[in-house]
């Protein structure tokens, strides 16, 4: 049975990731992978309108937080995925897909959860055990926003570097979470509506819907 069309909500943000195929890494140094979706990235901005709020590349995997005012979500991803498998797999001299499947996304419906998935996806390099300060990472669109090296992806302004200043956010993001919290990050991100579980008591909300994890 084919997939039922996707209504994009135009107003809220998305958490978007997509996988190499079987979980294998990128067959290229990353180094050139992050150069090619920045480049495609950059592109969306322009020609899909869309509108980003951070970027991740991994070994085998990417995530992305974006706005897609057009409600063009679908064309926009297809695309970005299309056109960077074709790349990455020139590059190598392939012919197979780069990606194992289309993307995941996940609604992000309030400034809050949208707290929690920002965290998580500047985090996922530290949780990786690949660096140990989320700033550290060079192929984050974080790294870039501080200044310590050129950016291309265009981003919205980042209210939670900018605003509360100096760099509170960096000893929030640092700020090592208790694993049951993160887990429950990252299966609510599993849902196409982000949603953290009900507590057993429903009298009152889960822990996670009134503090920053």
């Amino acid at each position: 049975m084919p997939r039922k069309p996707f209504q994009t909500c135009s107003e809220s943000y998305y958490h978007l990731s997509a996988r190499c195929n079987n979980g294998d890494w990128f067959d290229q140094p990353l180094e050139i992978v992050w150069d090619t979706m920045s480049r495609y990235l950059h592109f969306l901005h322009f020609a899909f309108g869309v509108r980003i709020k951070s970027f991740v590349l991994m070994a085998n995997h990417f995530h992305l937080i974006a706005r897609f005012p057009e409600g063009n979500i679908s064309a926009a991803m297809l695309y970005f995925m299309r056109e960077t498998s074709k790349a990455i797999a020139k590059q190598d001299q392939r012919i197979n897909h780069v990606y194992g499947g289309r993307f995941f996304r996940s609604r992000i419906t309030n400034d809050h959860h949208l707290s929690h998935v920002y965290k998580y996806v500047y985090r996922n390099p530290v949780e990786a055990g690949v660096v140990t300060r989320a700033e550290d990472y060079r192929f984050s669109t974080l790294n870039g926003v501080l200044g310590r090296a050129h950016l291309l992806i265009p981003l919205e302004c980042d209210v939670y570097l900018f605003t509360y200043g100096p760099w509170p956010a960096l000893h929030w993001l640092n700020h090592q979470p208790e694993d049951s919290a993160r887990l429950c990050i990252k299966r609510a991100l599993k849902h196409p509506l982000f949603r953290i579980a009900e507590p057993r008591s429903k009298r009152t909300p889960h822990p996670l819907e009134t503090y920053l994890y």
